[in-house]
């Protein structure tokens, strides 16, 4: 019984129609064209293979491929959070053009009498503070917050130095750490998938990749302007000391599992940013 329901469905399959376009005046055949479903099958498979290859050359050649998680190069990157700023630069000058306006409005109509005006870029600032009056708590927060960086001086130089750079997410995952150098954690711990790609966070150059029972397999990579960044706990390694990486290039894979941990701790790599010899947190430069 299975065979011959085979021998039938294959039957069913291969059994071939004959498709014919008839002359309405004569009744005459002008084409006649012999089809099956097997046939049908082949050049619809046919059909959207060549669909999906037409496509990936599309995508793989012309820069739709920077819209792709991953690919988008360092070049096309800057030039994005340039455009960003340019146009955040032309929004703060749109505004203030409309209070200067304003403030010419003001002055020709009598509500602000011209002699007390020492400029009109004075007026402007003047009105820029009565719209954007802090509120008690935001107060606070600024008396807060100058009260506890008033002696960290190197608060002053980090976003100076970080300047014109592009730091890149080095995994997708969870942050479950921060950054706490009081407690000896001088990195960010994401938590990862399993052999989840790791990116290098800038171009640089591998200056170590060594196994630690500590800590996994580690890699290290030197950056411009004397930047540091060390990948921790990964599974596997995919360069060597002394190789050239580009930003948001693969140079490593998540660990597949925790070696010897009695707590179920899951997979993540631990992200470090050092500068000049100091470890900096992460989050300023890196939105995770």
């Amino acid at each position: 019984m299975k065979r011959r329901g085979r021998k039938a469905f294959w039957h069913n399959i291969k059994f071939k129609y004959k498709l014919i376009v008839l002359n309405e005046n004569t009744l005459e055949e002008v084409v006649g064209i012999h089809v099956s479903k097997l046939n049908g099958i082949s050049v619809l498979l046919a059909a959207c293979t060549v669909i999906f290859l037409i496509a990936a050359f599309i995508i793989m050649f012309t820069p739709l491929r920077n819209y792709l998680p991953g690919y988008m190069n360092s070049e096309v990157r800057r030039q994005v959070v340039e455009n960003a700023l340019r146009a955040d630069s032309l929004q703060q000058a749109l505004a203030r053009q409309q209070l200067y306006l304003m403030n010419i409005q003001d002055i020709i109509s009598g509500k602000v009498k011209a002699d007390t005006v020492q400029s009109i870029d004075s007026l402007t600032d003047v009105r820029v503070e009565e719209l954007m009056e802090r509120s008690e708590e935001e107060e606070k927060f600024r008396q807060q917050y100058e009260e506890k960086e008033r002696y960290n001086l190197r608060s002053v130089n980090e976003n100076h130095d970080a300047a014109g750079l592009i730091f890149y997410r080095p995994v997708r995952g969870v942050m479950t750490t921060g950054f706490q150098p009081m407690q000896k954690h001088f990195g960010t711990d994401l938590v990862a998938a399993p052999n989840e790609n790791v990116l290098a966070a800038l171009d640089g150059t591998v200056i170590l990749a060594a196994y630690t029972a500590e800590a996994g397999y580690v890699i290290q990579l030197q950056h411009a302007r004397n930047f540091i960044t060390v990948y921790k706990h990964c599974g596997s390694l995919l360069k060597k000391e002394g190789d050239e990486v580009k930003g948001g290039e693969v140079i490593a894979l998540v660990e597949n599992k925790v070696e010897g941990n009695p707590e179920g701790e899951q997979p993540h790599l631990h992200f470090e940013l050092w500068h000049q010899g100091t470890p900096i947190n992460p989050e300023k430069y890196i939105v995770f």
